[in-house]
């Protein structure tokens, strides 16, 4: 080895005593080579989800080679070193190890074998070439031995493996400390992201009872437009017009769907139709909102110690944030009492912020609003809160997953007002489903209900054209690619 680094990244060798840090033990075995659609640092072809796992001898020869590179690799210098240095450094180190173990292996299996081994000295592991595929919407790990895969709405088996549960715990502890969280007995589920915005959830024994549950929820490197939306058929063109105008007319709206129906993925797409020239303040329990905006302030919770203090919660940071002079707030989701000064800051000078909501329907949205404004514990009656919710909120766009797995815009209602008790609501567009195909593929139209929403009515004097057409409930909305 020749380029320079070798004394920086071998050890020096004692002849009686070898100590390794178990702080940064890198646990290798298990580290089945699947990368699906990943590249190694030479440019060598992908390796397939498909490929069958390692059998019990290879997987116990790989902990065999795991210590032998411990042996001679100096730990505290791999964190100035990329992939490409980690791979030229080891590489004669596991030709030598296969070499003196007469190991059957060809060049593409030592290749594979290699960027493995890098894989898991930086990123994850066995899961890196999951997060790598970018047409994987969410890694399912169901204990060390069982991983699955969201892609094209529909869910598969993959043949990645982790050793044993403590290789997936250190992985999972890997995730949570980089974002200042942990999980231990006594805090057995997390909420936690990845560097790149992913979400990420955790839940381990005693609370899951075979054994570490992760829940990873990717999010692409380039967030989704509003026209890619369209062209993937997700909402019809029609509303895109109406949506996007609506933003840019600082109209208030809520994003309600079930869990993976896209309403970060539709909340982003939004926000980038927001001027640049706004200061916008988001507030998440983890961060992952994409804004694309220069002038943006990332807000995020705080899970409480061990001792149960110094907690800080969505409330405390949308009260923070009204002293931060935005001019929207954006919660990523809102799920308690932080509900009621959400509202607060819709009805005083914060128009056109946005947040979404757990919710089945419009209808359904607007009550779980008014149970979290409940939460607060503020004296106020039932009507008084329904009259909060009418006054801040404009429009609720309704989002969800179907059952072949695509997500759709269902709905987009306006709030009018209240008429005695109830606050009113006038549905503007819709997705109506006429059936399925011979592929189970959901078939259905877009369609305009045939009502102006109220709020365009101000947007002559904002220099905001919304064409009349697009209202006409005569024939369907068009959907999928835009004609030039």
């Amino acid at each position: 080895m020749t380029n320079g680094i070798i004394g920086r990244f071998y050890k020096q060798r004692e002849p009686e005593k070898r100590e390794h840090p178990e702080a940064i033990e890198l646990s290798l075995a298990g580290a089945v080579p699947l990368a699906p659609a990943r590249q190694s640092p030479s440019g060598e072809a992908p390796v397939s989800v498909e490929e069958a796992p390692l059998g019990p001898d290879m997987v116990s020869e790989r902990v065999n080679l795991h210590r032998y590179l411990l042996d001679r690799i100096n730990l505290g210098i791999l964190d100035t070193l990329d992939n490409e240095e980690i791979a030229t450094e080891i590489r004669p180190l596991v030709k030598d190890y296969i070499r003196r173990n007469n190991f059957p292996l060809n060049a593409k299996e030592i290749n594979d074998l290699i960027r493995d081994i890098t894989d898991e000295m930086l990123g994850l592991g066995p899961i890196e070439p999951l997060l790598t595929d970018d047409t994987i919407a969410d890694i399912l790990i169901n204990g060390h031995d069982s991983v699955y895969v969201e892609r094209g709405g529909r869910l598969e088996s993959t043949a990645v493996r982790f050793k044993d549960e403590d290789h997936l715990l250190r992985v999972i502890n890997k995730i949570v400390s980089a974002v200042g969280r942990r999980v231990d007995e006594s805090t057995p589920m997390v909420d936690a992201r990845l560097k790149d915005g992913s979400r990420v959830n955790v839940a381990i024994r005693p609370i899951s009872v075979d054994g570490p549950l992760v829940s990873i929820r990717k999010f692409t490197r380039k967030p989704l437009t509003m026209e890619r939306l369209v062209e993937y058929g997700a909402m019809a063109n029609a509303m895109r017009v109406l949506l996007s105008a609506a933003v840019r007319g600082k109209v208030s709206m809520v994003i309600s769907g079930g869990t993976g129906s896209g309403k970060t993925t539709l909340l982003n797409a939004l926000s980038s139709q927001i001027s640049p020239k706004e200061r916008l303040i988001t507030i998440e329990d983890a961060a992952e909102l994409q804004l694309q905006q220069p002038h943006v302030g990332r807000l995020e919770t705080r899970p409480p110690t061990l001792d149960g203090r110094n907690e800080i919660r969505q409330r405390e940071l949308l009260k923070n944030a009204l002293r931060m002079r935005p001019d929207r707030i954006i919660v990523g989701e809102v799920r308690g009492d932080e509900a009621f000064d959400m509202l607060q800051a819709m009805n005083t000078g914060h128009e056109g912020s946005m947040t979404t909501i757990h919710a089945n329907t419009p209808r359904d949205a607007v009550g779980r609003l008014e149970q979290m404004v409940g939460m607060a514990g503020m004296p106020m009656s039932q009507l008084s809160i329904r009259s909060q919710i009418s006054s801040a909120i404009t429009i609720i766009v309704q989002v969800q997953r179907l059952s072949d797995g695509s997500r759709k815009i269902v709905s987009i209602s306006e709030i009018t007002g209240m008429e005695g008790e109830v606050v009113q609501m006038q549905e503007i567009m819709k997705f109506k489903k006429t059936g399925t195909d011979d592929d189970g593929r959901i078939r259905g139209e877009f369609r305009a209900t045939g009502i102006r929403p109220r709020f365009i009515e101000e947007f002559a004097e904002l220099g905001i054209e919304i064409p009349a057409m697009i209202f006409d409930p005569g024939k369907p909305l068009q959907s999928g690619p835009l004609e030039p």
